[in-house]
């Protein structure tokens, strides 16, 4: 049995909830969907600029936690540029 998760100290809440290739109907794409600790770790390394071990505490995980997420979060975002994928991001 996997250990229990513990709760992320998440405070980014985006005004938007998806993005998409211009053009294509939604309904016509495939989605990447985006969790919240997702986006929050890509905001707090990419946008607010912070190192890992500072995000990492942000959001009360340990480091290599975040990097795990923030690797996954890149290869979605990347999925999705490069493939013409729409980006749900899930809410909270």
């Amino acid at each position: 049995m996997p250990r229990p998760r513990i709760p992320r100290c998440l405070r980014f809440n985006p005004n938007v909830y998806y993005f998409k290739p211009q053009g294509i109907p939604l309904r016509e794409l495939e989605e990447v969907v985006l969790l919240p600790d997702e986006l929050e770790a890509l905001k707090l390394h990419e946008v607010d600029g912070l190192e890992q071990t500072e995000a990492a505490e942000k959001m009360k995980i340990s480091q290599p936690t975040f990097a795990r997420i923030l690797s996954s979060v890149i290869k979605k975002v990347a999925q999705a540029i490069i493939k013409g994928k729409a980006i749900k991001i899930e809410e909270k």
